[in-house]
């Protein structure tokens, strides 16, 4: 207990550099935890993706489309229990500034693959029934205050012309993190519209989505899918939905190890401030420690004193920058929902905060703690006056 006040009162001497080497800390802590999370965040829909559903896609790109007809022959596939479709759509809504997915889909199936998405029976049944009718997450409704029954008009990318759908249904995500901000109308609208318009890219989809009955089959009834359209005009590729969302982090991969290895790089500089502050303290106290050498204190309760106060601080910080990362993370949440609809730090994120916080501690230490347990009483008492 002696030693512990005696670390708190040492640590707090020289207030001003003490507050101002806990706020560093603190700051760098932040910023190690919000990059953390911006990485967690980033492979969010790979760790949401369920072991009982699979893609579908042609096997040269996504941008390949497949038959409709492949939907039967799909279905009768062993082990497959449901299969839906649907087409990448990418409208604009008003102009580029306002941009956000949207999709082509059956409806009746793709619902029951996704029960992450929670859609009121009567909103399903009218969405189902009317041909121009759509659906999207609250976050986006809310965004654009879209009611029930509201017009919605789309300007086509790919699929170019003025796109109109009513507002049939307003989604709620099962989980936190499922996605809210997503547009879904009717694949045979855009199929109906296309055979009018563009006949040559009708009766066609961008990919499958397979739910198998079995997850531990997934693999097999991949593998027979391809088998199924081997050699044909398109051949297939079939994998579970976490690869192919893998597919698309991938391509990010390299901006994803350069915010990590910033993550640690500000941890890195942090520890080398505090360690200069821990040596400046440490070099002005070396004639206290050969006084307490004086009176008995072995270079264990020195080293102890240093190592201590050190750890201290840095925990101190760490903690404070641990508890700023929520009304942080809360504030990003909140005012760049566009770019960040779901901003939540993890329990895994405040350990590692922690973790940061002990090793900067404990590694600004090892030269001030070694210096002070060491010096020689003669040498300690030379330096005083």
């Amino acid at each position: 207990m002696f030693f512990i006040k005696l670390i708190i009162r040492n640590a707090f001497r020289h207030r001003l550099r003490t507050c101002l080497t806990i706020i560093g800390i603190a700051i760098a802590i932040l910023a190690f935890g919000m990059l953390r999370t911006l990485v967690g965040l980033w492979y969010l829909g790979v760790e949401g993706s369920a072991a009982n559903r699979l893609v579908t896609r042609n096997a040269i790109s996504l941008v390949f489309p497949l038959p409709i007809s492949y939907n039967d022959r799909i279905r009768q596939v062993p082990g497959v229990k449901s299969v839906s479709y649907g087409n990448w759509f990418g409208g604009i809504y008003i102009d580029e500034k306002h941009f956000f997915a949207s999709y082509a889909i059956e409806p009746k199936h793709y619902l029951e693959l996704y029960p992450e998405f929670i859609l009121p029976a009567d909103q399903k049944e009218a969405f189902i029934r009317d041909r121009k009718g759509c659906i999207v997450g609250k976050k986006l409704a809310d965004k654009y205050g879209w009611r029930i029954g509201t017009l919605i008009t789309l300007k086509g990318t790919i699929f170019p012309g003025q796109w109109e759908f009513v507002l049939r249904g307003i989604y709620r995500g099962k989980e936190k993190g499922t996605e809210e901000r997503v547009l879904m109308f009717q694949w045979d609208y855009l199929n109906e519209t296309l055979k009018k318009t563009i006949p040559r890219r009708a009766d066609q989809v961008g990919y499958y989505m397979i739910g198998v009955g079995n997850p531990d089959m997934a693999a097999k009834v991949a593998q027979d899918v391809d088998r199924t359209f081997r050699n044909s005009l398109a051949e297939t590729l079939t994998e579970t939905e976490r690869s192919f969302q893998m597919g698309f982090v991938s391509m990010t991969e390299a901006i994803m190890i350069a915010i990590q290895i910033v993550s640690y790089v500000v941890i890195v500089i942090i520890m080398i401030v505090a360690a200069n502050t821990m040596a400046m303290t440490a070099r002005e106290r070396i004639p206290e420690y050969a006084t307490l050498k004086t009176m008995g204190f072995g270079a264990v309760h020195i080293g102890f004193i240093i190592f201590g106060e050190s750890v201290f601080i840095s925990l101190l910080g760490g903690t404070l920058g641990a508890l700023l990362t929520f009304p942080a993370s809360h504030w990003i949440e909140t005012e760049l929902a566009e770019f960040f609809p779901y901003f939540s730090v993890s329990a895994k994120t405040i350990w590692l905060d922690m973790a940061a916080a002990g090793v900067i501690g404990v590694a600004a230490s090892i030269f001030p703690t070694w210096r002070g347990s060491t010096i020689r009483i003669a040498d300690g008492l030379r330096r005083i006056g």
